[in-house]
């Protein structure tokens, strides 16, 4: 149980409010409620300037606008829309580029079989098919795992090398000021020299790597080495290489023990075998480099020598075979590697040698460098071309997983970009697999429909489609339609929905070519397979706007703004917004977006959001940056997560070195699940951090976010050491509850709350260490206690306590409390989905079915509600119905818990076959969930059973 209250933990972190122990919150004017006739806005709205263009308008999206401080210029309102309204012309969902599978729960299924059936050895290619299938899921934490899974089984350098920079990229530790590309993390993992080392060791991964053992003394070596390189003299040898004039005096034997070749030319039947002294001049080899490779033939050691020297025996070892002395350079040669410098200067080396581990220690940089290091012509010549492709195969370090993770980068930098699809050619190139040609020929389809090259687009998508990817088929249609074949095109998708099992985005698909009540059709369709999918909720807002109702459209597109935020919904309704003259919603929203994407372009890419913000702030009340803490403390009272975005955007436009805010931020973007946004607002409160403990703190929860929940605990025990502070017991006190379900735990737990309440702090950050303290004590079931800290958090106008409070009440049986408890939540709260559906649990059946489907209403990713629904169907005995009830859950979020229900359900009904199907697709998102384990044993047993 406390596990399940110490996961909810992080979403429930409060923001920071006023400094004073009394905080008085101000009552701003409302924004202007809209109403579905308009008033003749509609009117009003078509004369807007067509022509209007401010000079400072970007035209390129990864360029921050730099907006002139303390602008009082007034904008007269109709230019705030200088591109008009949108249209539903313009609307068209977005193909994804990830795989996508009309089977998505037979696809989990099978790839969790191919994981435990297959050789160790095999196990990292289906975790990478694992990384592909998860790519197009919303947790990134599922990716992140996989990719883990995939570097632990690696065997070969090569697949070490990348799959541990794609996991360094994936924290994007190249915007932590202070760190550079080939730092290690200390774990072998991610480490940059155990990458290098070969072998299948998947146990020593987590280990602690060598970085950070102190070095070998290497001193006793370098004297032995002076010692020996002295050692032939005249009386010693017996043969000279002479080279330029210079006689380099050798042992025969020694000479001859480097290689085959050497032994058949000093032992063999040629003249040199009967010749004391042998002209060596046309060999490549200077007199040194002669000397060195002497020196190594007695012993087997590289040394001290100068660079040029090694690469001379590099060549030597190349031309006379000598395995052993080219292993011993290519070796030094890599641990030479450090920088980019370094790398760009013996990559060719590396590559005309066949210098296996030099090309990866190069190739190592170049992957670690990433993102940077793709804008840099002098790299990425070494992957583009075929060519280049064709030289690092034959150095083995041309792989499909190389061209998967560069192509994803280049995607996310410039769908369009030449060197987009040139990696992406080189992809399918790479492609073996049925699972790779799928990715490689689909993902060539998507950016060539971005590219507008529509018959190219469809040629490559119906290439993915032949290979089963019928997903692509999707992508086919639009490139159709887009070369003017509307009917092809509808045809193409009628026939896809008849063939497969009806999903949302086929139906959505279809809409696009379908006009008036047929395309509403499908787009209604749509939303209920899968409420997730936002163009259907677009387009009808759209819809509603051009039938010039206003009020309407908000609605609509409030419908997907509540429980799935991202910036073209939070655009859609600034438009409105404008539209109706709310201009204080209208920069709420602006704000909030640009706190997703600080990039992001408005009025289809036509001007930065930045801009906007400066062309609403004359419309709307200032506020200095006390009143800011108050609005913020406000919002934050009302469960307002957008509004609460809004103001820190704010705040940090007037202090943008301010750590802290962004730290808040970070927070708030987890609450609304925008994971990526978030760890880019916690990296910039690191960098921005101006002490060391403060410092450490966000380090930690950057670790821990990213699976590293030891190293976490690490830094916040450091920076307690430097300095108590209430972030760090707060960090150290949810890293230990998260993981532990020990009671020792638990009391350890309240003591760390206990000294993060001790520390400085505001009231509302305050509320949420009380509000976490009171879930504690209720676990260690201290009711008396938790009641304490829930009033407590309740007179700091944490709202949210309401909640824990209902729970202390439920459990001293007290259920009218409770559920009145929970009604003062809804009726606070703007996002009460998850009040509306705590509240179910204290009231009868009837009563909290309502509240069950307003929480479904509010919030379809919820998954509790379909359970209940599904159990209480199963209690009635209409088991077809529970099945579908889940089903229909599943089919737009695949999750452990409903896939576990509906295994159980199986099992019930003794369908055995669909039982370990769902408990395999279940244990592919999570393998260790016990109680999923133990139900796919039961249903093996049985159907082994059956089969005897």
């Amino acid at each position: 149980m406390q596990h399940n209250i110490f996961t909810t933990m992080r979403s429930l972190k409060i923001m920071d409010g006023c400094k004073g122990t009394q905080v008085y919150a101000l009552n701003p004017s409302g924004p202007t409620t809209g109403t579905s006739g308009g008033g003749g806005v509609g009117d009003k709205l078509l004369h807007h300037l067509q022509d209007f263009r401010a000079n400072s308008i970007r035209s390129k999206s990864n360029r921050t606008f730099q907006a002139t401080p303390n602008s009082t210029i007034k904008i007269a309102p109709e230019n705030l829309l200088p591109y008009g309204l949108p249209v539903t012309d313009l609307l068209e969902p977005h193909i994804e580029s990830c795989l996508k599978s009309v089977d998505f729960i037979g696809t989990l299924a099978d790839v969790y079989r191919r994981i435990e059936n297959c050789p160790q050895f095999e196990k990292f290619k289906v975790y990478l098919e694992q990384c592909a299938v998860f790519r197009g899921l919303s947790d990134p934490k599922l990716f992140r795992r996989s990719l883990r899974s995939a570097r632990q089984h690696a065997v070969d350098v090569h697949m070490k090398v990348v799959l541990a920079a794609w996991l360094r990229f994936e924290r994007r530790e190249d915007e932590l000021v202070g760190y550079s590309a080939m730092d290690c993390c200390g774990r072998n993992l991610e480490c940059p020299k155990a990458s290098l080392v070969s072998g299948y060791d998947p146990e020593s991964v987590y280990d602690p790597c060598t970085c950070s053992r102190a070095p070998r003394e290497e001193g006793n070596d370098d004297i032995l080495m002076e010692d020996e390189e002295c050692s032939t003299s005249e009386e010693d040898g017996d043969m000279s290489f002479c080279i330029a004039g210079l006689e380099i005096r050798c042992t025969r034997y020694d000479i001859a023990s480097l290689s085959r070749p050497f032994r058949a030319m000093l032992y063999g039947g040629f003249t040199e075998s009967r010749r004391e002294k042998i002209n060596f001049s046309q060999n490549g080899i200077s007199a040194e480099g002669m000397r060195a490779a002497e020196v190594f033939s007695r012993t087997k050691r590289i040394g001290s020598f100068d660079l040029h020297i090694v690469l001379e025996l590099l060549s030597l070892a190349n031309k006379f075979c000598c395995e052993e002395m080219k292993s011993a350079c290519d070796s030094h040669l890599a641990s030479l590697v450090c920088d980019m410098e370094d790398a760009l200067s013996l990559v060719e080396y590396g590559l005309e040698e066949t210098a296996y581990l030099l090309v990866a220690a190069c190739l190592q940089v170049f992957l670690r460098e990433l993102p940077s290091s793709m804008h840099n012509p002098n790299v990425m010549r070494f992957f583009c071309s075929s060519e280049a492709r064709e030289i690092l195969a034959m150095v083995g370090h041309a792989s499909f997983v190389l061209y998967y993770f560069l192509s994803q980068i280049a995607m996310e930098e410039d769908m369009k970009s030449n060197i987009t699809v040139m990696l992406l050619e080189r992809l399918q190139e790479s492609a073996i697999e049925v699972w790779e040609k799928q990715l490689a020929f689909h993902q060539l389809g998507v950016v060539m429909l971005e590219r507008k090259e529509f018959k190219d687009a469809q040629r490559w998508f119906e290439a993915a489609a032949e290979v089963g990817h019928f997903y692509s088929l999707v992508g086919a249609a639009r490139a159709r339609f887009k070369r003017g074949h509307k009917y092809s095109a509808y045809k193409q998708m009628n026939s896809f929905i008849s063939d497969y099992t009806p999903a949302g985005w086929m139906y959505q698909e279809r809409s696009v070519y379908c006009v008036g009540k047929e395309r509403m059709t499908d787009l209604n369709t749509a939303t209920e397979l899968d409420p997730t999918l936002s163009y259907p909720y677009k387009y009808r807002a759209v819809s509603l706007l051009e039938e010039n109702k206003i009020g309407a459209a908000i609605s609509e597109i409030n419908k997907i703004i509540r429980f799935k935020v991202s910036p073209d919904c939070l655009e859609l309704r600034a438009w409105f917004s404008i539209a109706l003259e709310d201009y204080e919603g209208a920069l709420r929203d602006v704000r909030a977006l640009l706190t997703l994407d600080p990039n992001y372009m408005m009025f289809h890419g036509k001007m930065h959001g930045d801009h906007l913000v400066e062309l609403l702030r004359p419309h709307v009340q200032q506020w200095c940056q006390a009143e800011c803490w108050m609005q913020l403390y406000d919002r934050w009272s009302s469960v307002d997560d957008i509004g609460s975005l809004a103001v820190v955007h704010h705040m940090l436009a007037n202090d943008p070195g301010k750590s802290l805010l962004r730290f808040r931020q970070s927070l708030l973007l987890l609450r609304l699940n925008c994971q990526k946004a978030a760890m880019r607002s916690l990296r910039l409160a690191r960098n921005h951090s101006t002490s060391e403990h403060e410092r450490l703190v966000y380090e930690g929860w950057i670790l821990y976010d990213t699976g590293h929940r030891e190293e976490a605990l690490a830094r916040a025990e450091e920076s307690i050491s430097i300095q108590r502070s209430f972030e760090a017991f707060f960090l150290k006190a949810y890293a230990l509850a998260d993981s532990s379900l020990k009671p020792e735990s638990s009391v350890y737990v309240i003591q760390l709350l206990e000294e993060a309440l001790r520390c400085p702090s505001d009231g509302l950050r305050k509320g949420q260490a009380l509000n976490n303290l009171g879930s504690v004590y209720v676990d260690c079931d201290k009711l008396d206690c938790a009641t304490d800290c829930y009033m407590n958090a309740l007179n700091i106008k944490h709202t949210r306590a309401h909640q824990g409070l209902a729970r202390v009440y439920h459990l001293k049986n007290q259920r009218k409390a409770a559920y009145d408890e929970m009604t003062k939540l809804i009726e606070k709260a703007q996002n009460n989905a998850s009040a509306y559906e705590k509240r179910s649990e204290y009231c009868d059946r009837d009563m909290a079915k309502s509240d069950l489907s307003m929480a479904t209403q509010l919030d379809p990713l919820r998954t509790y509600p379909y359970r209940y629904r599904a159990a209480v169907l199963m209690d009635d005995h209409k088991e077809a119905e529970a099945i579908a009830e889940l089903t229909r859950a599943i089919g737009f979020k695949p999750d452990l818990q409903l896939l576990h229900l509906r295994a159980a359900f199986h099992e019930s009904m003794g369908d055995y076959v669909s039982t370990i199907r769902d408990c395999e697709a279940a244990l592919c998102l999570d393998p260790g969930h016990a109680d999923t384990l133990e139900l796919y044993n039961k249903g093996t047993e049985r159907v082994n059973e059956q089969q005897k």
